[in-house]
């Protein structure tokens, strides 16, 4: 491949883009157009007009046959669709069918619980932690022996009877060991190998030792020696229970299943004989456990069972063991009794309301035994104050109100709160009465509950807590607007009166979000005010901050008119009390998601401005050496939704100034100066826009003074491609303003700094090749240097020649074409310099075009320097001629080709002789896609029909189409 001499062809734009634009056809308005809506017609309509029905089946205006319609015969999916459902035969049919199950499916939900309703489980672990001892606990173990074990098979059933009774038997006589002297977590240990040693009785077929179990660990809910643990002892006990019950439903269940299993809806008609035998045989058993507590407690773990005896079984056990919970004389073991028979009636049987009304009316009558002799006695006994003994109610105490408020009318609660007033108030039943019912059922009475409340005596539970839970079901539901300031004035009264700080603060931060829901700042205001006045003294706000950042995010919640929350005078007083740099900045954080996300129009509010400039100051100062780059691009987001909202319209001074102050202010992110410098460059342009590109003297030294801000800027990033993409954003920037001392200025910089480009780049994390980023840059580089004027005082071409020599010196990784691509790149905008007129303009900027005005000197330096790059090429095509390096051969040889084909003047002899031999190389291996070259063939017959072009005839006829053989 000889030397070329490269010749430019010679471009008219304007042609080309007329030539390249598609044919114009006219459209009449009846036609049919594909954007227009599309009618569904009933296909009997259709069917009608096939058979010769003179009127038109569509219903459509259009006169045009629908593709739809014709390619199906008439009769598209959704005409069809239409049809079925307009049938009066299918819909009848259909309505028949429905209606079974349409009450099918509201059984289920009356027999079912709802995701509304929250189970027994989210509140075990809850228990667990609050109700601790330190106390030293004692259990008594069940230690088993050879009589449990499973009698052999060819014994008599009678045989097995009598053992089976005697085993029972053997439990009261004394089988067990006591432990004593077991510390909380001890006991644990022991109720899990309890459970563990029921299940493996079970796998091991010995059913009677799994009863015995479970026997002695109900009777431990008699105990109430260390009653403080008493919550916590139910929660495990219940455990076990829950597990037997479990087990012997699954193992009469599977004796159902001879030849199918039941059905999930079956009837006691549904079992056999053999199932029913056995389910009674465990009732008999159970029926003969002599102690209350634990015969009550196991029957009620199997009463799911039941369902295999009779249909109405549940239904008459429930009453039944509602009323021998009556027998029970510790006040505290008889409510846990009835919480746990109504949550096992709960997961069986929710559709019956009676049972569990039943259970709470016969809480609310022996309530009175919480003040009885025999439970005082034992609170002396056991150190514990009447407050601290009547929490341990609450759990069982809310669990039954949950279950009976599931689903209720609005008439029990009225009932509820009339059977209360009859019990004097009780503080704790309230609690749970208002924690229990619908939050639109409290808010609706809440002036009848303050005043039940200040009727309430304050010894055994304190009546702040009362109007935290007043306060959580107002938050959610809105009182009449008649009586809101009544029943803040009432609850703040309380509030506001609470010596210590904790129950001061926990109380307050209810409140607040009932304040902000329902008032304007002023009342906001007094809150916060009072909250400071409490929290300040002894700084005791240190140990709520948790309640404080609440407070903060109920306020953030209903104030989104910033203008209105800083002029809160109290607010940012507040934020002072976020002493801690963790706990400050997270609030900070709060704030600037709330103005991002609400803030509609840019501000240049002064009361905003300092305060947010406060804020994100505090994010930015938070930054050190230890930060996670995660952290720091989530704080650099923010501040940027904060930059990008400020605006100071026409005074654009004030803008540059801002932008001054940020920079000095948050110089430690990154991301943040990026954005600064975008949002000068920006301004720049808008001043621009403003005076219609026709600088005065003042706005010409102030987009200089924006490109002094940029070209100061700009140097202190670290990212190499964030400063490569600036400078040229800030040359092109000043081009436009022109500003043609800065432009050159940004270009030279950005020229200086490619041989700082690392082989390798930090990529979200992971370090990635910089050679496809950098062959980007260079291509837009490129593209900006055809409107870019020489310098007088400089050479022909001077950025252009200094940008090859770096990327000729740069050090590019082994096996690479990425110099070689440079240079092929390079090679249209040297042939679009060459051209009379430039494809683009800077509106009042002379490019080299009208410098030069095509002067031939100008032209030849451009040619030679043409003819230089081609040949780096060519030299670099005989290097990879390698089998290894082929492929990439193939796709150089090709890419220059269409360089040629597209920019070269190839009615050169040499030129085009060239270009016939890049064709041969790029095809000759067979590496070339097909499709690609097939069509640039076609293109390229295509062209030579052109003026001008015949020379590409001949062109076509010389390249040959090779496939890979």
């Amino acid at each position: 491949m000889a030397s070329v001499q490269w010749h430019s062809r010679i471009r008219r734009y304007q042609s080309e883009l007329e030539s390249c634009r598609l044919e114009q056809v006219p459209v009449e308005f009846g036609e049919y157009h594909p954007l227009k809506p599309i009618t569904v017609t009933d296909s009997k309509t259709r069917r009608a007009g096939r058979k010769g029905s003179s009127s038109s089946s569509s219903s459509s205006s259009s006169s045009a046959p629908d593709p739809l319609s014709s390619f199906l015969d008439g009769t598209d999916p959704l005409s069809l669709f239409a049809a079925a459902v307009t049938d009066p035969l299918s819909s009848g049919s259909n309505a028949a069918a429905g209606e079974p199950g349409r009450k099918r499916r509201d059984k289920e939900e009356e027999v079912s619980v709802g995701s509304d309703f929250e189970p027994w489980a989210s509140k075990r672990s809850e228990i667990l932690a609050r109700f601790t001892t330190t106390e030293k606990l004692s259990i008594n173990l069940y230690m088993g022996s050879d009589k449990g074990k499973a009698p052999s098979p060819g014994s008599a059933v009678s045989e097995k009877v009598r053992t089976r009774l005697e085993e029972l038997d053997d439990l009261e006589e004394g089988s067990q060991k006591e432990l004593l002297n077991l510390s909380q977590q001890d006991y644990v240990n022991r109720i899990e190998e309890l459970n563990q040693s029921l299940k493996e009785a079970w796998a091991s077929d010995q059913k009677v030792k799994a009863l015995k179990i479970v026997i002695q660990c109900s009777k431990l809910l008699s105990d109430t020696a260390v009653i403080q643990f008493y919550p916590s002892k139910f929660v495990l006990i219940t455990d076990i229970l829950d597990t037997f019950g479990r087990l012997v439903y699954e193992r009469i269940w599977s004796m159902c299943a001879d030849s199918r299993p039941l059905p999930d809806s079956f009837s006691s008609d549904d079992v056999n004989d053999t199932a029913k035998e056995t389910c009674l045989n465990w009732f008999f058993k159970i029926a003969s456990i002599r102690e209350l507590v634990p015969r009550l407690y196991v029957e009620a773990a199997i009463l799911k069972c039941n369902r295999f005896l009779s249909k109405l079984g549940i239904q008459e056990t429930l009453p039944r063991l509602t009323a021998m919970i009556r027998g029970i004389g510790d006040p505290l073991v008889a409510v846990y009794a009835r919480a746990y028979l109504c949550r096992v009636g709960m997961e069986v049987a929710p559709q019956l309301k009676d049972s569990l009304n039943k259970n709470f009316f016969d809480l609310l009558t022996t309530f009175k035994q919480i003040h009885g002799d025999s439970v005082q006695n034992q609170l002396v006994l056991q150190r514990v104050e009447i407050p601290v003994y009547l929490t341990l109610y609450s759990p069982a105490i809310d669990w039954i109100l949950q279950c009976v408020a599931y689903r209720a009318p609005e008439a029990l609660l009225t009932e509820m709160m009339e059977r209360c007033k009859k019990l004097g108030n009780n503080a704790l039943l309230l609690n749970s009465v208002m924690s229990a019912f619908r939050s639109e059922f409290i808010a609706a009475r809440a002036m009848d509950f303050i005043a039940m409340i200040k009727e309430c005596d304050e010894a055994g539970f304190p009546k702040h807590l009362l109007f935290g839970s007043l306060g959580r079901n107002l938050a959610c539901a809105d009182p009449p607007e008649s009586d809101r300031l009544t029943i803040l004035n009432e609850a703040w009264k309380v509030v506001t009166k609470l010596r210590g700080p904790q129950d001061y603060i926990n109380c307050a931060e209810i409140w607040v979000e009932f304040t902000c829901r329902h008032f304007t700042k002023r009342e906001v205001n007094t809150v916060l005010a009072d909250i400071i006045k409490h929290m300040t003294p002894d700084r005791t706000f240190e140990e709520a901050y948790p309640q404080l950042q609440s407070v903060i995010q109920k306020i953030l919640m209903y104030f989104h008119d910033f203008s209105v929350l800083f002029s809160v005078d109290r607010f940012l007083p507040f934020l002072d009390m976020f002493q801690k740099d963790s706990v400050r900045v997270e609030v900070c954080r709060a704030i600037m998601e709330v103005f991002i996300r609400y803030q509609q129009e840019p501000t240049r509010d002064p009361v905003i401005l300092n305060a947010l400039l406060h804020v994100c100051k505090t994010m930015h100062d938070s930054v050190n050496a230890l930060t996670l780059e995660d952290e720091k691009r989530s704080l650099a987001l923010l501040i940027n939704g904060f930059i990008r909202m400020v605006s100071f319209g026409r005074d654009f001074e004030q803008q540059l100034s801002f932008c001054v102050e940020a920079r000095a202010t948050f110089c430690n992110l990154e991301p943040v100066l990026v954005q600064l410098i975008h949002t000068v460059n920006q301004l720049a342009m808008e001043t621009r826009r403003v005076m219609r590109g026709t600088h005065s003297r003042k706005t010409a030294a102030f987009v200089r003074a924006c490109a002094a801000y940029s070209f100061i800027t700009i140097p202190s990033l670290t990212g190499i491609f964030n400063r490569l993409n600036l400078y040229l954003h800030s040359g092109q920037v000043a081009l436009a303003n022109q500003c043609l001392s800065q432009a050159d200025a940004f270009l030279k910089a950005t020229i200086s700094l490619l041989p700082e480009v690392p082989r390798f780049v930090s990529v979200e994390g992971k370090l990635r090749p910089s050679e496809g980023f950098l062959l980007e840059f260079l291509q837009s580089f490129l593209s900006t240097l055809l409107v870019v004027p020489d310098h007088p005082e400089q050479g022909v071409l001077y950025l252009v020649r200094g940008l090859l020599n770096v990327v000729q010196d740069y050090t590019w990784e082994d096996n690479s074409d990425a110099k070689v691509r440079v240079y092929t790149s390079a090679l249209p905008l040297l042939a679009a310099m060459s051209q009379e007129s430039y494809l683009y303009h800077i509106p009042r900027v002379d490019s080299n075009e009208t410098l030069y005005g095509g002067d031939p000197k100008f032209v030849t330096e451009i040619n030679k320097l043409c003819e230089t790059l081609i040949g780096q090429i060519l030299d670099h095509l005989k290097t990879v001629g390698k089998e290894e390096t082929l492929r990439r051969q193939s796709s150089l040889a090709l890419s220059l080709f269409n360089c040629l084909l597209a920019h070269g003047d190839l009615r050169n002899n040499r030129l085009n002789q060239l270009a016939v031999n890049l064709w041969t190389l790029g095809q000759k291996h067979g590496y070339a896609d097909t499709r690609s070259t097939v069509r640039t063939l076609e293109f390229i017959k295509q062209q030579s029909q052109q003026p001008d072009m015949n020379h590409l005839a001949e062109l076509a006829l010389r390249l040959p189409l090779q496939s890979r053989t």
